[in-house]
This record gives structure tokens, C-alpha cells and sequence, in this order.
């Protein structure tokens, strides 16, 4: 199952070329860690992708014995783990404020499916910025991944500038998270999804 827009998996009849592209929209590459870290850290980021779960516990305390010098990232990313729900809510609710009728029939997060795949995208976009926080790079992001994620949501017609204000609220409030020392780094990672969305076009 790919990482974005699961549930319309499950509640959408899909186009061919839909199906396709999901394989495909996998917006995380660790292709320019390989220089920073050991094969057996770079392993545990991979495997938590290809999973499409946080990192445990396990799995930060095992980078964190292997990388010392990144135990204050890797609990900024655990704590994103633990508020992932309140962050995704936070977020959701942003864009309902913002784009009031949006989930209302004949709109672009309707019938309940839509919503639902789209607010389950945030949980996955914090789930990726968190990799990034935890390995101290910033630079986390797959150029085709993205590519075919921005043919995905065209096809789709999910509403960019709603998926993009969500963003921005889950940098936020995510960031308020951490000392003001901390949000530096994270803030960079963020910003580079956000970068990589805000070059989407919706046509």
C-alpha cells in the first residue's frame, strides 16, 4: 500500500492512471545521506519508509547509539511521533477554517473519503519531515517521488491550496513544539516540502 491517499484506496474507484502513479508518489529518498551516515542508520530510516510508520522507539535508540551526536534531533522526532494526532487535528482544522465549505457537497474534500485521505496525508507529511529532523539533513525529499505525486493529485483533483495551508499549519504548530534553539533545523525541513508542493501546478 503506498504512502498518500490510502483511503481513496479503499473508498474511490481509481483510474488506471491513478493506480499507476501511487507506487510512484513516494516523496522520501535518503539517496544523498549515504555520505553522512552508515548503512545501518540509513537501513533504519528505510525500513520505517517503506513501512510507512514513524520511527519507534527501538529504532531511535538504536541511531542514537550508532550516531551519538544526534540524541536532541531524534527526541524532537519522537515528540512529533507522540503529538502526530494533535498536530494532524491542528492542521485539519486550519484548513476548515480557511476553506469553510470545502467538505460540503459538490466541493473538493466531498463525499467524507476525500477529507479523510487528505487529512491522512498530513500524518505522512509530518511522519517524512520527522525523518528529516531525526537525521539532521534537511535534504530528505525525492524530485520524481514528487513529480508523480503532483500527477497523482491532478489526477485526483485534490485541492492544492487547502493541502498547502494544512502544511503550513503542521510546520506551526509543530514547531512550537521546541525552543526556539531547536526550530531552526526543523524549519528547514518543513520548508522543503513545502517548497517541493508549491511547485505543483494544478492543471
Amino acid at each position: 500500500m503506498p504512502n498518500y491517499l490510502s483511503t481513496i484506496l479503499i473508498a474511490m474507484q481509481l483510474s488506471e492512471r491513478a493506480k499507476q502513479l501511487i507506487p510512484k508518489a513516494r516523496i522520501v529518498s535518503f539517496a544523498t545521506w549515504k555520505n553522512l551516515y552508515p548503512d545501518q542508520v540509513i537501513a533504519i530510516f528505510q525500513q520505517a519508509d517503506d513501512e510507512s510508520r514513524y520511527l519507534t522507539d527501538e529504532d531511535l535508540e538504536n541511531i542514537k547509539n550508532l550516531v551519538p551526536d544526534t540524541s536532541l534531533m531524534l527526541e524532537q522526532a519522537r515528540l512529533l511521533r507522540e503529538q502526530a494526532p494533535n498536530l494532524v487535528s491542528k492542521a485539519r482544522e486550519k484548513v476548515l477554517a480557511e476553506f469553510p465549505n470545502i467538505a460540503e457537497p459538490g466541493n473538493d474534500l466531498y463525499p467524507p473519503a476525500r477529507a479523510e485521505a487528505c487529512w491522512r496525508d498530513f500524518w505522512h507529511f509530518l511522519r517524512s519531515v520527522s525523518y528529516s529532523i531525526a537525521g539532521k539533513n534537511p535534504e530528505f525529499t525525492s524530485q520524481a517521488g514528487l513529480e508523480n505525486m503532483e500527477l497523482l493529485y491532478q489526477e485526483l483533483r485534490v485541492p492544492l491550496a487547502a493541502m498547502l495551508c494544512g502544511l503550513e499549519q503542521l510546520k506551526t504548530v509543530s514547531l512550537q513544539q521546541f525552543s526556539s534553539e531547536e526550530q531552526d533545523l526543523s524549519g528547514l525541513s518543513f520548508d522543503n516540502l513545502i517548497a517541493g508542493l508549491k511547485q505543483f501546478s494544478q492543471a
